[in-house]
């Protein structure tokens, strides 16, 4: 047990946590509550895996694509990176333009 600003106890809730199949007992920490949850990657969706620039767009609205075909060219760090579609189907959009600077994780373009 802890102490509250008015020295009154405070009783830590235990929690149910899962790892490997097994249940433990336990409390949770406030940053592991807070955390950034985990979401499962959209495939449909490329995004920026690092900060840079877009020199070049090698696709158009409505193209088909096939698999690791490349959609453009993100110059980060001096160097050029292609970035290819990560499954077959045909652009929906395209968020940037040639000369954008773009975030990481930033989205780049949407296949269907």
């Amino acid at each position: 047990m802890s102490e509250t600003q008015n020295n009154t106890p405070e009783k830590k809730k235990l929690e149910d946590f899962t790892i490997g199949g097994m249940v433990y007992k336990t409390t949770l920490t406030r940053k592991y509550k807070n955390r950034k949850r985990y979401e499962e990657p959209d495939s449909g969706k490329v995004k920026a895996f690092i900060p840079g620039t877009i020199v070049e767009i090698k696709v158009k609205r409505r193209q088909k694509v096939n698999e690791g075909e490349p959609l453009l060219l993100l110059e980060a760090m001096k160097m050029r990176n292609i970035i290819t579609a990560p499954k077959e189907g045909y652009i929906r959009k395209i968020w940037v333009k040639k000369g954008d600077l773009v975030a990481k994780d930033q989205l780049l373009v949407e296949i269907e």
